[in-house]
């Protein structure tokens, strides 16, 4: 079978699920021009960063601060986070956000986009387009008309997208998949596994996703 499938297990408010996801990116170019022949299936999976997170958002930084230990040490782990994401070509804007945000109804966006067969590069621009919105323009994601204009603005129905949130369908579904990924033993992200047999942890470098995908490919 000259197909590989990539399952990315991620967070949109996950600064290095934004970074990984470039990463990908950039691997998936170099694979594309090795393997010209070789249909590539990108499938993501939610997962909550912070599963506690008020469903209005709270204060971003100072949870950070207490999470991490005091100012000094956020801002060592955002010098760290901003060094990394020059590299991926991400300019991180950490000051733009005001508020963390409870992810459930942009993981909800996500599935629907996959789930109503929105074409992979669609889908990778809405991917983009919600992490951009979070750390280059500091929008906050938890707004359900926030996700609604980002869906607009990647080229999907504004007003369609704007009902389904504003339902409640699919959440439980949603809920279910992130629960999945936790049994799986995924405790952090992002996460890529390859044709469902060989995983790679953390926001690796283009070529270390490279070399996953050549051994994935690897008859078993």
């Amino acid at each position: 079978m000259n197909e590989l499938t990539i399952d990315v297990v991620s967070d949109v408010v996950c600064p290095w699920c934004f970074i990984g996801k470039h990463h990908l990116d950039q691997a998936l170019h170099l694979w594309r021009a090795e393997q010209p022949e070789c249909a590539v299936a990108v499938r993501w999976h939610p997962f909550f960063l912070n599963p506690d997170t008020p469903e209005s958002g709270e204060p971003y930084r100072p949870f950070l601060e207490k999470k991490f230990g005091g100012p000094e040490k956020l801002a060592e782990i955002w010098q760290r986070v901003n060094a990394a994401g020059r590299t991926a070509g991400i300019e991180f804007a950490f000051e733009k956000i005001e508020l963390r945000a409870n992810t459930l109804n942009a993981h909800r966006l996500i599935h629907h986009a996959q789930k109503t067969g929105t074409d992979g590069a669609a889908i990778n621009k809405l991917i983009e387009g919600l992490f951009a919105a979070q750390f280059l323009e500091g929008r906050h994601l938890g707004d359900r008309a926030v996700l609604a204009a980002v869906a607009g603005e990647c080229g999907m129905d504004r007003d369609a997208v704007q009902g389904y949130l504003d339902s409640a369908e699919d959440a439980d579904e949603v809920r279910a998949a992130a629960a999945e990924m936790q049994r799986m033993g995924i405790g952090g992200v992002p996460f890529f596994i390859f044709n469902k047999r060989l995983a790679a942890s953390g926001a690796q470098p283009p070529e270390a996703l490279l070399k996953a995908m050549r051994e994935a490919m690897q008859p078993a």
